[in-house]
């Protein structure tokens, strides 16, 4: 198996492995030496991937611990912090220790969003009908992997969709670090203008924080134009020193605080105390059938496929790409015991309903820890075991504020660019969808979405270039679903 993105940036291959009896039971159990990796770059690279998804634990309260429900709760920054973190931390271990492999898995942005402001802010549901619904569609996601579909549906995707699903997450989470770090800022409406977005603020980089962002992006691009091993790692280390004296020299202060001038998330500073007990009172406070009864049906029902849509391909699409980037897939683009991995994924849907987190799925960010070398389930199990920590020592990842890791998102994207030569530009009927697919995963902020609409062209323009019968009968299957996807308000608005 090739290794496309080792953290040297070189390309090498294990052209051996050890006999059974030279290597340790760690290394048999996870197939360290086999994947051409190290127990030492599996820990380093693991702590790479908790730095580049630590964010969640910041973010996922923001999206649901603020907001009242129907019956007047509100879950709580803390105790949806909490969750989160442990969400984050079983799930990570369970995918680590079963699907072996080096993929993060944490409550999803957008999955999120879609239970805060859809099912809860617009259908009146109470979080604890919100989360029943997450549950039962974690529960549909695992029916299907378990009956081999999702692995059915992996393998009906062209090898250029494939390759383009790869580069779109790759852009997208390239813009994700540009947003995070204040780099790439929306301009507000009331600028009257059809420009949507601009650089920095005014167009300059005007903010300490977003310069510590661009600082750290050259200093992460040399650790890896420089072959530098664990390089990425050491540029997180450097770049959160260099923003703990920014912030103790400028005081630049919170952007909830200071506005646009200020960090993002967590702003950087030794902490006074490292924590305390967690509250996990949430933990379990879900109601499985309320929202049938509360909304009906027919709309609960519509609601459940809506997440089930979202959840499928996002997570199918992130590890399609993390696959192809850590070099574990085969010649036909598969990872080995797909199913197995898609199984226990599905299985995030439910942990995260239950714990009141929201659905918790594979995370492109990930890719922060597998161009630092991460190759096997051991990275998953450290990331997991952080997460764990988290809930405990909240103050020490506070440290690192996302502008100091948001340069190895940017640097993984061009990483993963790399896929698009794999992409047949000379045919149109190839071209225009795995464009679409590209391009529209930035832009619309969504895996699922981008995925959605290149599927829908690439099965339309396979019937005008007289090539219909080349599409596999699941392609149109999934096209159709996807445009039922996209209709779904004016379809929620007839029922209701």
């Amino acid at each position: 198996m090739s290794d496309t993105t080792n953290p040297s940036g070189s390309t090498k291959v294990a052209e051996t492995t050890k006999e059974a009896g030279e290597t340790s039971g760690l290394d048999r159990f996870f197939h360290i030496t086999e994947r051409g990796s190290s127990v030492g770059r599996e820990v380093r690279a693991g702590v790479v991937t908790f730095f580049a998804m630590a964010y969640i634990v910041l973010l996922n309260p923001l999206i649901l611990g603020t907001s009242e429900d129907s019956a007047g709760t509100v879950l709580g920054i803390p105790q949806v912090a909490a969750a989160t973190a442990l969400v984050a931390g079983v799930m990570c271990i369970l995918f680590g220790a079963v699907a072996n492999y080096p993929f993060g898995i944490a409550a999803g942005l957008g999955l999120n969003t879609l239970v805060a402001v859809t099912l809860v802010g617009s259908e009146g549901l109470t979080w604890a009908q919100a989360m029943g619904l997450v549950v039962v569609d974690g529960i549909i996601i695992v029916l299907l992997a378990i009956s081999g579909f999702r692995t059915a549906v992996f393998r009906a995707i062209p090898p250029s969709m494939k390759a383009a699903i790869g580069v779109g997450i790759g852009m997208f989470i390239s813009l994700i670090g540009f947003v995070d770090a204040g780099f790439v800022r929306r301009i507000p409406d009331a600028a009257m203008t059809t420009v949507p977005v601009q650089l920095g603020i005014n167009g300059s980089i005007a903010s300490w924080p977003t310069f510590v962002f661009v600082l750290g992006l050259f200093i992460c691009g040399f650790m890896v134009a420089r072959q530098i091993p664990g390089g990425l790692f050491i540029g997180i280390v450097i770049n959160t020193i260099i923003a703990l004296v920014v912030e103790a020299v400028t005081g630049a202060g919170s952007s909830a605080d200071n506005g646009p001038t200020g960090w993002n998330l967590a702003v950087p500073s030794l902490p006074d105390s490292f924590g305390g007990i967690p509250d996990l009172s949430i933990v379990g406070a879900v109601d499985i059938v309320g929202a049938f009864t509360n909304i009906g049906v027919v709309t609960a029902s519509l609601l459940v496929f809506t997440l089930v849509l979202a959840n499928f391909f996002d997570a199918m699409g992130t590890m399609t790409a993390l696959g192809r980037q850590a070099g574990l897939t085969d010649e036909k683009g598969e990872l080995p015991d797909m199913k197995k991995a898609l199984v226990v994924e599905g299985f995030g849907a439910i942990v995260g309903g239950a714990g009141s987190a929201s659905s918790a799925t594979v995370y492109v960010d990930s890719s922060a820890g597998i161009a630092d070398g991460a190759r096997t389930g051991l990275a998953n199990i450290v990331t997991g075991l952080l997460f764990l920590a988290a809930m405990f020592f909240t103050p020490l990842y506070e440290i690192v504020p996302i502008e100091a890791a948001a340069p190895v998102l940017v640097i993984v994207g061009a990483l993963m660019m790399m896929q698009v030569t794999e992409i047949d530009w000379t045919q149109f009927h190839i071209a225009l969808p795995s464009f679409l697919t590209i391009v529209a995963m930035p832009f619309t902020y969504s895996i699922a979405d981008g995925i959605g609409i290149g599927f829908i062209t690439f099965a339309l323009f396979s019937v005008f270039a007289g090539k219909a019968k080349d599409v596999h009968w699941l392609m149109w299957l999934i096209s159709a679903l996807f445009v039922v996807f996209f209709a779904m308000d004016p379809i929620m608005s007839a029922v209701s």
